[in-house]
């Protein structure tokens, strides 16, 4: 039950990621990079964001802590960018299709950027990815809203569900 909740929830995030990504890559580069009172300055900083946070948690989960934010050094177009992003939501879908139930449960020790160790079951670390990710794509439709893109269809749980 766990693991088919999971799997399902990652396949939400990457048809999500890349509905958003799809409504950033209409609106168009300059409405990306227009500064505005949020976590974070723009839309495109704020899809690198996600981008970054679910690199580093894919890694962690395949064993692998880094020490910085791997998004630090793209300088890439848009489409590029979100070519990447994309392809990491496919990644984190992939490896939870290929977890049990009972490695789900097991307890990953991984280290945050700055090398603190920390421990926590994978389910616990898939859902934390998921809801982050959830969190930061509102802030995006915000965003998108205050430049102006009125055509934004829903992004929500259960829309995904519905299909």
């Amino acid at each position: 039950m766990l693991r088919d909740s999971l799997v399902n929830l990652t396949k939400y995030n990457l048809w999500a990621n890349a509905k958003v990504l799809g409504f950033i890559t209409e609106a168009g580069e300059e409405k990306s990079d227009i500064i505005q009172n949020s976590s974070f300055p723009s839309i495109r900083k704020t899809l690198h964001h996600i981008w970054d946070a679910e690199v580093i948690w894919i890694n962690r989960l395949n064993g692998i802590s880094l020490n910085s934010w791997p998004g630090k050094s793209f300088s890439g177009t848009l489409k590029e960018a979100g070519e990447l992003f994309l392809k990491n939501s496919r990644a984190i879908t992939k490896y939870a299709e290929n977890k049990s139930e009972e490695e789900f449960n097991a307890i990953l020790v991984y280290k945050n950027i700055e090398g603190k160790e920390f421990s926590n079951p994978v389910s616990q670390i898939v859902m934390h990815c998921m809801n982050h990710s959830t969190f930061h794509r509102g802030q995006i439709i915000t965003l998108l809203r205050n430049v102006g893109v009125a055509n934004l269809s829903s992004t929500d749980y259960i829309a995904f569900c519905r299909l």
